[in-house]
C-alpha cells in the first residue's frame, strides 16, 4: 500500500517552476540570462566599508552608535590619562640634579611662607607686644654694646 502512495503522481512532491530548457543545451543562438550588477555592491566605498565591517565583526568589535558628546567626552578622558602616564613617565626619568633642585626649592617656599606667617602676626599683633619687642631688642643690644 505504500508503495501505491508513492507512485502516484499526485502525492509525489514536485517543482513549482518548470526547468530551463537552455541548460542542457549549448545553442549559440539563444543568450543566457545572467544576474545583474549592483551598482551599489560595486562601488569601491561600500566594498571597503563591507571589509571593514568583518574585519571588526571577527575581532569583535561591533560598530558603535555613540552620540558625538559621549564620544568626545571618551576622547578626553584617554587624552588626560595618556597625559597623566606621561607626567609620571618624565618624573620617573628626572635626573638626581632635578630631584636636588626640586627639594631645595620646596624648602626655599616653606621658608618663605614662615616668613609670611611671622609678619602677618607681627602685624596682627596689639600695639603694646610690639613695643615689648622693641624693649627687648633695644635692652640685648645695649648689653652686648660694652661687651664688645
Amino acid at each position: 500500500m505504500i508503495d501505491t502512495e508513492l507512485k502516484d503522481p499526485y502525492l509525489l512532491p514536485r517543482n513549482i517552476m518548470a526547468e530551463p530548457d537552455y541548460i542542457d543545451e549549448d545553442n549559440p543562438e539563444l543568450i543566457r540570462p545572467q544576474k545583474l550588477i549592483n551598482p551599489v555592491k560595486s562601488s569601491r566605498n561600500h566594498q571597503d566599508l563591507h571589509r571593514e565591517l568583518l574585519m571588526n565583526q571577527k575581532r569583535g568589535l561591533a560598530p558603535q552608535n555613540k552620540p558625538e558628546l559621549q564620544k568626545v567626552m571618551e576622547k578626553r578622558k584617554r587624552d588626560q590619562v595618556i597625559k597623566q602616564q606621561k607626567e609620571e613617565e618624565a618624573q620617573k626619568k628626572k635626573s638626581d640634579l632635578e630631584i636636588e633642585l626640586m627639594k631645595r626649592q620646596q624648602k626655599l617656599e616653606q621658608l618663605e611662607l614662615e616668613k609670611q606667617k611671622l609678619q602677618e602676626e607681627q602685624e596682627n599683633a596689639p600695639e603694646f607686644v610690639k613695643v615689648k619687642g622693641n624693649l627687648r631688642r633695644t635692652a640685648q643690644e645695649s648689653a652686648e654694646a660694652p661687651d664688645s
